[in-house]
């Protein structure tokens, strides 16, 4: 099965996010030892959690008739951190999103840089408005991914919880497909190792 995230992980990898992406991070739960729980920091920090970076790719849709706004969203990606410093983030950004997007987040302390490499860059101050209109999609991701991973794997350790996070964004990503399975297959013989040249 790890071979198979893997393979899912290196397809969706192939694929940049274009035009609007809002951009946060969640905190995932991941299994410890049982010799180390004692030791735990609590909070943001604890080594209980990984910090994972999600985009969401949304376009914002507007019903000529009643003018009521909304958004459709279309791909996400999620990338688990070592790390929340600036210099991490921004090396996802330029891996996940085009140069050419706009990007949505919050004021966190971690985004400063994150106008040099996106054309536009929109930080709106926390609130729960914001999560429920400008960074929507992105907290529904996380939300249904925790709750996923939680009912299905009960506890993931951190080492494999990026191969896990790459089975759920595929299948989301597919959403709208017939078959993943067929998809699955044509992502298996894909020469994955001609692009690292």
């Amino acid at each position: 099965m790890h071979r198979l995230r893997d393979i899912m992980g290196k397809r969706d990898a192939l694929y940049q996010l274009t035009d609007m992406v809002e951009f946060d991070e969640g905190y995932f739960e991941k299994a410890v030892p049982e010799k180390t729980r004692g030791k735990l920091k609590r909070g943001r920090g604890s080594q209980r959690q990984t910090n994972v970076a999600v985009m969401a790719e949304s376009v914002p849709l507007e019903d000529i008739e009643t003018g009521e706004t909304s958004k459709h969203c279309r791909y996400f990606k999620m990338k688990a951190l070592e790390t929340h410093k600036a210099k991490e983030i921004n090396e996802v950004l330029a891996n996940s999103i085009a140069l050419q997007s706009v990007v949505f987040t919050d004021q966190s302390t971690s985004y400063i840089d994150m106008a040099d490499f996106m054309e536009v860059h929109i930080a709106e101050k926390s609130s729960k408005q914001t999560t429920v209109e400008t960074l929507q999609w992105v907290h529904i991701a996380i939300s249904n991914a925790k709750r996923n991973l939680l009912g299905v794997y009960h506890k993931i350790s951190g080492e494999y919880l990026q191969s896990y996070l790459d089975e759920f964004v595929y299948k989301l990503n597919r959403r709208y497909f017939k078959s993943v399975f067929e998809r699955l297959v044509v992502a298996s013989v894909y020469p994955y190792w001609y692009t690292n040249e």
